[in-house]
């Protein structure tokens, strides 16, 4: 007696790859759905921890008798927002891992969940004033560095063009903010002491114009919302007090010393600007939810849609045919080819490539449409290499790094990407 054969297993469609393209773009829209979610947690945490990081500032630099209660108010908002931060990441952990979309994205949590561990060292450091302030500001942006970077390797993997545009302004936005935070814990060490150093006047420069640099690409990237606020900003009373204070920090060498009552002024103006870049945060970040949404129900929608179109489409007629596909293009099958469609019928070979025509060149769009926002994201990255390029070959440091690349952009007379472009291809050279 003859076993029983198994059956035949189903050889795949070229309308199962069509449905398959579709529930792909469909499972990444619903990925940054929940991605969404991190990337807002993860702007709160950050916040918080530039709040206790200017609190802890100034409690080290008055030797404990200021900010005390406040600056233990803020650890307390800072560690329930971590909770909220590890909740939504045990919420994607699956998602992340499963079907990994970015190594350097999980490197990048991982580098910030360790930078997170340390944190009560820190803080215990703080409270026992065995830091010094200069190094307590270091140890906190570092940490905050790595959230954000977080939100720049997400943007990096967004494949939908106004979703990743808006991931493009919202991490320009992050680190804008950050400089200004770092700016205001130099701006107070200066005012405080009454004088501002040669080094602390040309840090204060250097973060300045950092700030101007990601505020550009955030406007290049962000809704018309947010830009409202932004332009709020900006043209805030409070703006032009801030820039009174920056020109005496960068006044190099003035024999009067300042005011140190300044100290708190500034303080609170960077504070409060601050508070009102978070505000935009937030903007950008409803709007990023929102199109992810109004993305997802376009996408779910074409695939049930394009689901019942090739459910629809004639079976197998009784003889196949090779047909005649005249093409647009070069890319696609060349004018006169013939496509044969064994086993199906010439109206449903015809109706399936169509489909897959259409497939392409709504691909081709997003890619073309996402080419400015992998740009501004690649910039940044061949920047940062250049930067460190310079530190390591000429033994210099961050903020030195930064102003001979400036130096150079400006003397060749060229755009800041295409100089850090060139030092990042003579790396070998530089070695």
């Amino acid at each position: 007696m003859n076993a029983k054969r198994a059956p035949a297993p189903k050889i795949p469609s070229s309308g199962d790859y069509l449905i398959a393209s579709k529930s792909c773009e469909l499972m990444n829209l619903q990925y940054f759905l929940q991605m969404g979610k991190l990337v807002q947690c993860i702007s709160n945490l950050v916040h918080a921890l530039q709040c206790e990081r200017g609190a802890s500032n100034v409690f080290l630099g008055s030797s404990g008798e200021k900010f005390a209660r406040e600056r233990q108010a803020m650890v307390e908002a800072s560690d329930r927002l971590r909770g909220d931060f590890d909740q939504a990441l045990a919420e994607i952990h699956q998602e992340l891992t499963a079907h990994p979309v970015s190594s350097r994205l999980l490197n990048q949590l991982a580098s910030a969940l360790h930078g997170l561990e340390g944190l009560p060292e820190l803080r215990r450091c703080v409270a026992s004033r065995t830091i010094t302030a200069a190094s307590a500001t270091e140890d906190y942006s570092g940490l905050i560095h790595s959230l954000i970077a977080v939100v720049f390797e997400a943007a990096d993997t967004a494949v939908d063009p106004t979703i990743a545009g808006l991931l493009v302004a919202m991490v320009h936005l992050m680190n804008g903010k950050e400089f200004c935070g770092q700016e205001r814990a130099v701006g107070s060490a200066g005012f405080s002491s009454g004088q501002f150093d040669r080094a602390l006047s040309q840090r204060m420069m250097h973060l300045i114009e950092a700030q101007e640099r990601c505020f550009e690409v955030f406007t290049s990237f962000a809704d018309d919302q947010s830009l409202v606020l932004w332009q709020t900003l900006r043209s805030h009373a409070r703006e032009a007090e801030i820039e009174k204070l920056r020109q005496l920090g960068a006044s190099i060498g003035r024999y009067k010393p300042l005011d140190p009552s300044l100290a708190d002024n500034w303080f609170g103006l960077m504070s409060e600007r601050m508070d009102e870049l978070k505000n935009i945060e937030d903007s950008v970040e409803g709007c990023f939810h929102a199109r992810c949404i109004e993305r997802f129900a376009d996408a779910r929608n074409s695939l049930a849609h394009q689901e019942t179109l090739i459910a629809s489409l004639d079976g197998p007629e009784p003889s196949s045919q090779s047909m005649l596909v005249l093409c647009e293009s070069a890319n696609e099958t060349r004018a006169g080819e013939t496509w044969a469609s064994e086993g199906v019928g010439q109206q449903f070979g015809r109706s399936i490539f169509d489909l897959v025509q259409e497939q392409a060149r709504r691909l081709q769009q997003m890619t073309d449409e996402l080419q400015s926002a992998r740009e501004a994201l690649e910039d940044r990255k061949t920047q940062e290499k250049a930067v460190l390029l310079l530190m390591d070959h000429r033994k210099i440091s961050n903020d030195e790094a930064h102003r001979v690349l400036r130096k150079l952009a400006m003397d060749q007379g060229r755009k800041l990407p295409e100089v850090a472009r060139a030092l990042v291809s003579m790396a070998d050279v530089l070695k």
